[in-house]
C-alpha cells in the first residue's frame, strides 16, 4: 500500500478530529481551545495551498511551549482536565509533522484514547450517542487510511464504519454486563482540586444563593414511594450555620458528640433520591430525616443534616424516610445554646435596638417570632435577584433602608435579630420545592431551587423551621421561584423557557436521561451481584468464568461472520465474479494471486512488477471496493469500470 496521504483523507481527519475534540473545546482553557484550532487550521492551508510543513526546530519549540503552557495553567500533567489538555495537545501538533499514511495512523489511535477521556466529564445520554456517532466517524477515517488509490467515497465509508461499530457492541454489552465494577469514582482517578461545581456553598452571604439562580443544572431528582408531600414541606436540609462573623454565616465547628433527639408525628414518608455529584457529603435528605431508617453508609450529625462518609463524586441512588412533622432536640446544651446566640460586637445596633424594644415589651420568645414576620410581611419588603449592595451593618442597612433581598438576606437578618432578642437560632441552607415531571412522575430538583431559611429553638417544640421569605413571598414555597420572581418583578418573561413545548421536551428528555442513570450509570457493584444473582452468578470467580465463555463464543460468532464474508465461494455476488474474470486475464500475463495475499497486496504487486499496468490495476481495485461495500454488490457504474478495466490489463 502506497505511503503516500492524499489531501482528500487528510482533510477528512482534520474534520474528524474537530468532531472528537468538540466537547472538550468548552472545557479547556479559552488560549488552549484557541491553539487546538489554529494549528487545525494552518495544518488545512498547508495542504490546501501546498505550504512546506514546519521545520523540525519550530516544531520542538511549539511543543516545548505548550506542554509549559499546560504545566503552568493547571499545575500538573495529571487529573481529569490537565491530562485531558495534554493529550488534545498532542494529537493536535502530531498534524504539524504528518507526512504519510502512517503518521495519520498514531493520529486515529489518539483520537480513540480522547474519545474516552469525555466520559471522565460527563456520562449524559447525549455524550454517549455523540460519541458513538465520533467512534464511527473515527473507524470510517481508519479504514480510509487503509485504502490505497483514490479516495472512496463517504458514504460508503462512514455505512462500513457504523457496521463495525455495529460487530462490536455484542462483545461490549457482555464485558459491561460481567466485567467486575470497582466501587469509587473511575478507579480513583485525580479529580482537579480547583473544578469549580454549581451548588450550595460551605458558607453564605449576601448574593450567594442568588447566584444558582443563572444555573438550571439538576441538583437531583426524587421519586416518593408513598405520599407526596404538600409544597409548603418540601425541604431538603443542606449545611448549617451558626456563627456569624458581621458578613456572612458559617459552621462553628462545634462538636455534637450524639446524634441529635428527632420525636416524629405520624407515620414517616419514604422515597428514592437520585443525587448528582456534588464534591461534598452532604445528602439533602427531605426535613427531618427519620433516625431510625438511615440510608446505609450515612450518618445524621447533630445539626440534622444526613451526611455521606465521602464526597459524592458520582451519581447515588438513596432510599430514605422523613417525618414532615417532628420535634428536633427538645433540650439544648450549654455549649450548643451559647454558640446559637452568637453575635459579634459591634456591628448592627439598629436591630439589636429593635429586638431589645419588642423584648422590653414582656413578649414570649414565639410572640417576638410572629412580631418579626409581621414586620416582613406588612412593611415595604421585596422579593428580588437583585438586591441593592449592603453598607457594613448588612442586617441594619437591609432592615431599615434597603428592604429588598432575596432569601438570604431574610434567613441572614431574621436569624440576627432574633439572637439580638436572645433566641437561639441559626440559618440552614438547601433546596425547597421542585418540579413534577409528568412522563416519569418524580420531582426534579434544579440548582435554581437553593434556598435558605431559620430554625428557632423554642422551649418545649426544640429547633423549629422559620422561613422569613415566605412571609414576604409566598409563592416561593407554594409555588417555585419562577413564579415568585414572576410576581415580584412583573416580568412575565421571567422564566419563560420553563412554559409550553420547551418545558413539556425539558421534561421528556429529563426522563430519557432517569432511565438512563438507573440502567446504565446506576449499574455498579450492587447492582451488578443483585442481576447475577438471579442466573446464579454467586461470586467472582464464577462471574469470570462465565465472561469468559461468553467473549469467546462472541468473539468466535464474529469471526466466523467475517470469515463467511470474505472467506465464501459466491457466484452469484458481481464484484467477486468480475474480479475472477480480471484474475484470469492477469494469469495469462504470469501474475497470479497468492492464496496469502488479499486484492490490495495483489494489486501492489502487479503494480510494482508490471508498472504499465499500474493506472489500469488500480482502476480495477478502486472499483472492485465500490461494488463490494457501496450497494450491497450492485451498482452498475462500477461493473462497467471493472469491466473497462480489465480490458485494458494488456501485454
Amino acid at each position: 500500500m502506497s505511503d503516500y496521504l492524499t489531501q482528500t483523507t487528510l482533510l477528512r481527519l482534520l474534520a474528524v478530529l474537530l468532531l472528537v475534540l468538540g466537547p472538550h473545546l468548552t472545557r479547556l482553557p479559552a488560549w488552549e481551545s484557541l491553539l487546538l484550532l489554529t494549528v487545525i487550521g494552518w495544518r488545512a492551508l498547508i495542504a490546501l495551498r501546498q505550504w512546506r510543513l514546519p521545520a523540525p526546530w519550530l516544531r520542538s519549540l511549539i511543543a516545548l511551549a505548550c506542554f509549559a503552557a499546560v504545566y503552568a495553567n493547571f499545575r500538573s500533567i495529571s487529573g481529569m482536565t490537565a491530562g485531558t489538555a495534554l493529550l488534545s495537545v498532542m494529537a493536535v501538533l502530531k498534524l504539524l509533522e504528518m507526512r504519510a499514511r502512517r503518521d495519520v495512523m498514531v493520529v486515529v489511535l489518539l483520537m480513540y484514547f480522547i474519545l474516552v477521556t469525555h466520559f471522565l466529564f460527563s456520562q449524559e445520554l447525549w455524550t454517549v450517542l455523540y460519541l458513538l456517532g465520533s467512534a464511527i466517524a473515527i473507524t470510517a477515517l481508519l479504514m480510509d487510511c487503509n485504502h490505497a488509490g483514490e479516495a472512496l467515497p463517504l458514504r460508503m465509508l462512514l455505512r462500513a464504519g457504523g457496521v463495525m461499530v455495529l460487530r462490536a457492541l455484542p462483545l461490549m454489552l457482555v464485558f459491561f454486563v460481567l466485567f467486575p465494577r470497582i466501587p469509587g469514582p473511575l478507579w480513583s482517578l485525580p479529580t482537579d482540586a480547583g473544578g469549580g461545581r454549581t451548588g450550595l456553598s460551605e458558607n453564605m452571604s449576601p448574593g450567594d444563593i442568588a447566584s444558582l439562580m443563572e444555573s438550571d443544572e439538576v441538583a437531583f431528582r426524587v421519586r416518593f414511594l408513598d405520599r407526596v408531600p404538600a409544597p409548603g414541606e418540601r425541604y431538603w436540609r443542606g449545611p448549617v450555620f451558626d456563627r456569624f462573623d458581621g458578613r456572612g454565616w458559617k459552621p462553628s465547628g462545634l462538636t455534637v458528640p450524639r446524634p441529635p433527639v428527632i420525636e416524629g408525628s405520624g407515620a414517616p414518608l419514604h422515597y428514592e433520591l437520585t443525587l448528582e455529584p456534588q464534591g461534598t457529603r452532604w445528602l439533602l435528605a427531605l426535613d427531618m430525616p427519620d433516625p431510625t431508617a438511615l440510608p446505609p453508609d450515612s450518618a445524621l450529625v447533630g445539626d440534622g443534616l444526613l451526611i455521606a462518609p465521602r464526597p459524592i463524586e458520582q451519581r447515588r441512588i438513596v432510599q430514605a424516610s422523613a417525618y414532615t412533622r417532628y420535634v428536633l432536640s427538645p433540650t439544648l446544651g450549654g455549649r450548643e445554646l451559647a454558640q446559637a446566640l452568637q453575635l459579634p460586637p459591634g456591628y448592627n445596633p439598629r436591630t439589636r435596638e429593635l429586638a431589645a424594644q419588642w423584648r422590653a415589651q414582656g413578649l414570649d420568645d414565639a410572640a417576638i417570632v410572629q412580631k418579626a414576620l409581621q414586620m416582613f410581611r406588612r412593611e415595604n419588603f421585596s422579593y428580588t435577584l437583585q438586591p441593592p449592595r449592603l453598607a457594613r451593618d448588612s442586617v441594619d442597612d437591609f432592615l431599615f433602608n434597603t428592604r429588598a433581598g432575596f432569601c438570604e438576606h431574610y434567613a441572614g437578618s431574621f436569624t440576627f435579630l432574633m439572637r439580638a432578642a436572645n433566641i437561639p437560632a441559626r440559618v440552614v441552607t438547601g433546596y425547597q420545592g421542585g418540579e413534577k415531571n409528568e412522563v416519569g412522575d418524580y420531582y426534579v430538583v434544579r440548582q435554581y431551587d437553593a434556598h435558605a431559611w431559620s430554625e428557632v429553638w423554642l422551649q418545649g417544640r426544640g429547633w423549629v423551621r422559620i422561613d422569613p421569605t415566605a412571609a414576604v413571598a409566598p409563592e416561593r414555597v407554594e409555588h417555585g421561584v419562577a413564579s415568585a420572581l414572576t410576581l415580584a418583578t412583573g416580568l412575565p418573561g421571567f422564566f419563560a423557557h420553563r412554559n409550553g413545548a420547551r418545558l413539556s421536551l425539558t421534561m421528556r428528555w429529563d426522563w430519557v436521561n432517569a432511565k438512563w442513570n438507573a440502567w446504565v450509570l446506576a449499574y455498579g457493584p450492587e447492582l451488578q451481584a443483585d442481576f447475577l444473582r438471579n442466573f446464579g452468578i454467586e461470586d467472582v470467580g464464577t462471574m469470570i468464568a462465565v465472561m469468559t465463555v461468553l467473549i469467546t463464543l462472541a468473539t468466535g460468532v464474529v469471526s466466523l461472520l467475517m470469515l463467511r464474508q470474505f472467506m465464501s465461494v459466491q457466484p452469484h455476488d458481481p464484484a467477486l465474479r468480475l474480479w475472477r474474470r480480471a484474475l484470469r486475464r492477469l494469469q495469462k500475463l504470469g501474475l497470479e494471486q497468492q492464496p496469502p495475499e488479499g486484492p490490495r497486496d495483489f494489486a501492489e504487486r502487479v503494480t510494482r512488477e508490471r508498472p504499465e499496468l499500474g493506472s489500469a490495476m488500480q482502476r480495477l481495485l478502486s472499483a472492485y471496493l465500490r461494488l463490494r461495500y457501496l450497494d450491497g454488490g450492485h451498482a452498475p457504474e462500477a461493473e462497467r469500470e471493472m469491466l473497462a478495466a480489465t480490458r485494458a490489463l494488456r501485454r
